[in-house]
């Protein structure tokens, strides 16, 4: 008698029971075709069938415990850039399997973030077991012919996969939850390929509205209904090559943890993501690809809108030859009865939403090598509407009436090749790069701001953005998709490319050194533009004057409403905002690349006291009443707006009911140039440097330029020639700034020498720049000082008004700062991406 231990005697007994089990369902499950009898089949990779009886799908599995790529997405969206549910979506991509026990079947996602690339199965098992897995669905066989089994798929393209409800409350727009009696399986959009099979459903999301923008894009805001697109792809064959990751190549990571790596190198593994890409000859200087990119343009897109993001997109193939490819880069429109959700076609989709905002480059990777499938880029339409207004402001538009001047729509369409360009690279694996602008405009994965220039007294907008794609891009598409000779050690090359790129100046800095606030890079910015953040400042400056000075009801179209003139002056007016940011980081920076040990690169260097002081120059400009004081014809001349013309995010905040608010609009631009010079996190890193080099330009040194210019004697003569209004702006920047100090003082983020030295200005202030209303500076003549009195008399008793007002904040913040309660700035209209609505789009 064989003596069989308990624990192997169970598992005989328990693979004996699925056996028997599994060989019974067989019995009297009925075979695909018995059950199929009466519906629609669709051919394809994995075989399904219309039930038009019960609206059902069937989904034939023919391939149990095979992996491949699962992708839900939104083919018709929401309409709204806040919700950010837009046509055409893609949702998460995830590597699945079904795998069946006994009547079951289980839709299984392995966990491809850890792993053990090992020859060693147990040592695979073991990583394996380690961490979770997920079951994504589950199903019953419901027919089965030989191993092929048949299985009802409806509950689950019925499901949120898409997480329409999380977003919809993330967002503030109210409580949604599915209504499957009024969701159904949407046939048209269902479609079978050989290599990957395509299902959707019609969804409707049942709840409460309580957001403004859900009732702004849905006829009844309680039902709302979208269509969910269910992607089942079969994933790349084994012949993709990845490449390593480099902090300094420009691309997105695409990484992993495996377990197997030996004890003296990183667990964590990094590749970058990119498409397959093969010379034909790889020997070769040029060749020919063995299968290129091809992009295809919605084909709903009107012209010449079309044409315009075909030419953008088609710069890439310039550096595709820099890479030694030849004609590797093509863009198409979409042909006709193709989906663009169809994994086989790279899109660029035209996307419409109620409100401006951004565009995107999404893409399908495969999470176990990091390979880009599809790359499918959304447009939002309004984006180069904003383009065309803000050219609308610099000049006199409609001079002749009803017909725009041709240069607004010459540089609309300029700036969506641009943005064509952009999001593609995207969908090629490239990140952001924010220090292109400062080196001749080296990539178009910068954010450009159109740069406009006068040229024989004329606005000049030849140059308003680039006409083809950049150095950097060329060198960072080399690095990428380079197909080595086969003798070549693909590291070696790798690096060279690197070095070579460093050599000719060519560097990649990306999204979180381009933050206004917290970020110490000098020439690392969003929508800027030059090599110098101050001089280009300046130039804004001068170019803003001329164009609100030359501002009339000639900039918008005969019979329009005046009113309407502040949705073209709104950008106008805040032109500086985004160049602001980029002189502010100047203040407290320092300049760094993102080194590697052994590549030489320079060392990191806090930018020169000189040149701190040169950006300081520009921004207190800023803050003086001159710019910040519209002019009086312009506030006389536009009108609270009609009947019909609401106001919106992208006009002025206002506080004076329906009319324009001069003074609240110079409020607003004053604390965007106070609330980056006072951030804190800037005013540590200028008390560190400081205190480490004393040449470096210190914090103090700062508040002490700020306070005088802000709060530096003027004389009561001097007073008396200002304008009112600009005497007004001028009380509206000092009351900021005392507000900004105060802020920074008691902000938990400054540390204890930042809040000490914002103290010491705030006394300061208190002490020594507050004298008696009417003490007469160096005046010693009794009937000079008695003019003055009479002719400053009114205008002082608004001073006087306003001295008591900041001496009592300054005097609460020394006495009571746990009551203060610092009263809120009017935002500015909604400004990103560019003009006036706000990792990746652009």
């Amino acid at each position: 008698m064989i003596n069989i231990p308990m624990p192997v005697y169970r598992w005989i007994m328990s693979a004996f029971l699925m056996a028997f089990l599994q060989m019974n369902v067989a019995a009297e499950t009925p075979s695909i075709e018995t059950f199929t009898e009466d519906m629609e089949r669709f051919e394809g990779y994995f075989p399904f069938y219309w039930d038009e009886e019960k609206g059902k799908i069937w989904l034939e599995v023919v391939r149990e415990g095979d992996e491949f790529l699962y992708v839900n997405s939104l083919s018709a969206g929401v309409g709204s850039n806040d919700i950010g549910l837009d046509r055409g979506q893609l949702g998460q991509e995830r590597v699945v399997k079904f795998h069946r026990v006994g009547p079951k079947v289980l839709l299984v996602q392995p966990n491809y973030d850890y792993r053990a690339n090992s020859d060693n199965p147990a040592e695979v098992r073991a990583v394996e077991e380690a961490f979770a897995q997920s079951i994504l669905a589950g199903f019953k066989v419901a027919a089965q012919t030989g191993s092929r089994f048949l299985i009802d798929l409806t509950d689950m393209l019925l499901s949120d996969a898409h997480g329409v409800s999380r977003s919809l409350q993330r967002n503030g727009q109210g409580s949604y939850r599915l209504d499957k009696n009024r969701s159904a399986v949407y046939l048209p959009r269902s479609k079978n390929f050989p290599l990957n099979t395509e299902l959707e459903a019609m969804l409707t999301f049942n709840g409460n509205p309580t957001g403004g923008y859900i009732r702004s894009v849905t006829p009844t805001p309680q039902a709302v209904t979208v269509r969910m697109h269910h992607s089942f792809i079969q994933l790349p064959d084994d012949k993709y090559g990845p490449r390593a990751f480099d902090p300094r190549a420009g691309y997105f990571p695409f990484s992993y943890a495996d377990y197997a790596t030996p004890i003296d190198q990183p667990v964590q593994k990094r590749f970058i993501t990119r498409h397959r890409l093969q010379k034909k000859d790889p020997n070769a200087t040029s060749s020919e690809a063995v299968e290129p990119i091809v992009y295809y343009v919605d084909p709903g897109a009107p012209e010449p809108i079309r044409s315009a993001l075909i030419e953008g997109a088609s710069w890439w193939n310039e550096a595709f030859e820099a890479a030694g490819y030849i004609d590797a880069f093509r863009v198409e429109v979409l042909p006709e009865g193709a989906d663009p959700l169809d994994v086989r076609y790279n899109v660029i989709q035209w996307v419409h939403r109620s409100t401006r905002g951004w565009s995107y480059g999404a893409s399908v990777v495969d999470p176990r090598t990091g390979e880009i499938i599809k790359g499918h880029v959304s447009l939002g339409s309004l984006r180069v509407r904003q383009d065309f207004l803000i050219t609308q402001g610099l000049i006199q538009a409609y001079k002749d009436g009803k017909e725009p001047d041709p240069m607004l729509e010459k540089v609309a369409l300029a700036r969506l090749r641009q943005l064509s360009a952009h999001e593609v690279g995207h969908t090629l694996g490239l990140a952001h790069n924010y220090i292109a602008s400062s080196i001749d405009r080296a990539s178009v994965m910068d954010y450009p701001h159109p740069y406009f220039g006068f040229k024989l007294g004329k606005l000049n907008t030849e140059n308003a953005y680039d006409t083809g794609i950049g150095e950097w891009d060329k060198r960072s598409i080399i690095y990428g998709y380079q197909d080595f000779p086969r003798n070549k050690d693909i590291a070696t090359g790798l690096r060279e490319i690197l070095e070579e790129s460093e050599e000719i100046g060519q560097v990649f800095l990306s999204d979180a050194e381009a933050r206004p606030q917290g970020s110490s890079h000098p020439e690392t910015h969003l929508w800027d533009n030059g090599e110098d953040a101050a001089d280009e400042l300046k130039r804004l400056i001068d170019l803003r004057k001329d164009a609100l000075d030359d501002f009339s009801e000639k900039n918008i179209p005969m019979g329009t409403p005046l009113a309407m003139m502040e949705d073209v002056l709104v950008p106008v007016y805040f032109m500086h905002r985004y160049q602001v940011e980029a002189a502010a980081k100047v203040i407290g920076g320092r300049r760094y690349r993102y080194q590697v040990r052994g590549d030489n690169q320079p060392d990191p260097e806090v930018v020169s006291a000189t040149e701190q002081k040169k950006a300081m120059e520009a921004l207190l400009q800023t803050l003086e009443p001159d710019f910040l004081t519209l002019p009086a014809e312009l506030v006389e001349m536009i009108p609270p707006r009609p009947l019909g013309y609401n106001r919106g995010r992208e006009h002025f905040k206002i506080k004076t009911g329906f009319t324009l608010d001069p003074l609240g609009i110079a409020e607003t631009s004053t604390d965007m140039t106070l609330r980056l010079l006072l951030h804190p996190e800037r005013a540590n890193r200028m008390v560190a440097f400081h205190a480490y080099n004393d040449n470096d330009w210190g914090l103090h040194q700062m508040l002490d330029v700020l306070t005088e210019r802000v709060f530096g004697e003027v004389s009561e003569r001097d007073r008396i020639l200002q304008s009112s209004e600009q005497a007004a702006v001028r009380r509206v920047v000092q009351k900021a700034l005392v507000k900004h100090l105060i802020h920074l003082a008691l902000d938990p983020r400054s540390q204890g020498q930042t809040k000490a030295l914002a103290n010491r200005s705030l006394n300061r202030l208190y002490v020594s720049l507050f004298p008696d209303n009417l003490r007469l500076q160096g005046k010693n003549n009794v009937a000079s000082q008695l003019e003055i009195r009479q002719n400053f008399q009114a205008g002082d008793q608004l001073q006087e008004a306003h001295e008591t007002y900041c001496r009592e904040m300054i005097n609460r913040y020394f006495t009571q700062p746990e009551l203060i309660k610092l009263p809120p700035t009017p935002s500015p209209p909604d400004g990103s991406p560019i003009g006036s609505c706000s990792m990746y789009g652009g």
